[in-house]
């Protein structure tokens, strides 16, 4: 069970959305936005593959982390961030189908860090294959780390 910090967490995240643009330009959606959990799809096109016709494993790795990511900020309040600052994905199965589906959840909040999960599953027709797996650890900037940065 997370505490949330943020009950306008929902439209914060869709707001973030706006401008993450490195998830525009892969054609991921995240779809659902909860306490603690997202998740998101992406349909697959030529441009997500690698040279043998497959998914390639860094779009399925910034899935696992995008909806990790943002399962983070939905538990963080309204002045802080998340970064990635650990990411450890395993890869089960190719992605070859249609579309992938990741969800990522909190399973350890803290106050300076979130210890999240993600899964990506392959979609193919009505098949589901689960082809990643990921844990990450999902720092939060408080507002003054935040100031420095962006000087």
């Amino acid at each position: 069970m997370v505490k949330v910090f943020n009950p306008n967490f929902k439209s914060r995240v869709e707001k973030f959305l706006e401008r993450q643009h490195f998830m525009k330009l892969v054609g991921f959606d995240l779809n659902v936005i909860e306490e603690g959990r997202t998740e998101g799809e992406l349909d697959l096109t030529i441009q997500h593959q690698q040279q043998t016709g497959l998914v390639h494993g860094g779009v399925t790795a910034t899935l696992a982390d995008i909806v990790a990511g943002f399962a983070a900020y939905t538990v963080v309040p309204e002045d802080q961030h998340v970064v990635t600052g650990e990411i450890k994905i395993s890869y089960f199965a190719p992605g070859k189908g249609q579309k992938l589906y990741a969800k990522g959840w909190v399973v350890k909040q803290g106050k300076k860090m979130n210890f999240c999960e993600s899964e990506v599953w392959d979609i193919n027709g009505d098949k589901r294959t689960l082809i990643a797996k990921a844990s990450t650890t999902m720092v939060t900037l408080f507002p003054e780390e935040v100031a420095k940065r962006n000087q």
